[in-house]
């Protein structure tokens, strides 16, 4: 295993102690509201110091961007990007899917990526050109070609809803030509079952970096393809992402790009 991902598996670890811990105790926490239905809770802001923590001291020149504590030495070789807990929403409930994402990036490129399911203890993790991982069994995306065979994972809007028509389009007919859609609430780990076979497919829009930046990498290394609306690469700029095995990626991107609008381009 490449040292960087030696650390990137020793941060996500150590954040999972820390979520771990604060589970068993969630009408202790205090929660935040950053804007509508987006939460911040004190263990995010916490496991990301221990992410941080961990990183800075193996690598103290590299830049990090983080979901809480924002972005530093962006402009280094080396930025790691970091979701201290994917799926905040769904951990205040006591709704067990959410993870620790961490991906380190060289010159704009992804090379490696963790994802950690702290309840389930699967760890994923893919290093560009090196494959990817659950725990130690080698991922492929999956065998479907048909887009009506498959189970397609999806987010919908939760901080904008200008986009709210578009999505229950797209919705409806992704739905009717499918044989199901799974929203779960983590979209890392929605990334991450599209590199185990789990989901066939997944689109979204407005996420963040952090929320793709190891699950994409899973998935490119998993044998599976991924791009913005445009079927092109920005997907990191723009949020906007659609996943999938190739055969299934090229049924679904069409029907996510029939329904853009001006306010989803790219």
């Amino acid at each position: 295993m490449h040292p960087f991902l030696n650390i990137a598996v020793k941060a996500a670890r150590r954040a999972a102690t820390v979520i771990n811990r604060a589970s068993t105790q969630l009408e202790l926490l205090t929660v935040e509201s950053k804007s509508p239905n987006d939460f911040v809770t004190e263990v995010d802001r916490a496991a990301e110091k221990a992410i941080i923590d961990v990183l800075r001291d193996a690598y103290p020149g590299h830049g990090i961007l983080a979901e809480e504590s924002g972005e530093s030495g962006a402009d280094s070789e080396f930025v790691w990007i970091i979701d201290p807990l994917d799926g905040t929403t769904n951990f205040i409930h006591g709704f067990p899917q959410y993870a620790v994402s961490i991906a380190v990036t060289k010159n704009g490129v992804l090379e490696h990526g963790v994802i950690y399911d702290p309840i389930s203890n699967e760890l994923y993790t893919a290093s560009r050109g090196g494959g990817a991982y659950l725990n130690d069994r080698r991922l492929r995306v999956s065998r479907r070609l048909r887009l009506a065979e498959s189970l397609i994972g999806t987010g919908f809007p939760f901080r904008q809803f200008d986009n709210i028509d578009a999505y229950l389009a797209m919705f409806r007919e992704v739905a009717q030509k499918t044989a199901g859609i799974r929203r779960p609430g983590a979209a890392s780990l929605d990334l991450a079952y599209v590199a185990a076979g789990r989901l066939d497919g997944f689109w979204e829009m407005g996420l963040a970096p952090w929320d793709m930046a190891a699950g994409v990498l899973m998935i490119q290394e998993a044998g599976g393809l991924v791009s913005d609306l445009a079927g092109e690469s920005n997907f990191m700029a723009t949020g906007n992402l659609v996943a999938g095995t190739p055969k299934v990626f090229a049924q679904l991107l069409p029907i996510i790009q029939s329904y853009r609008t001006d306010r989803l381009q790219s």
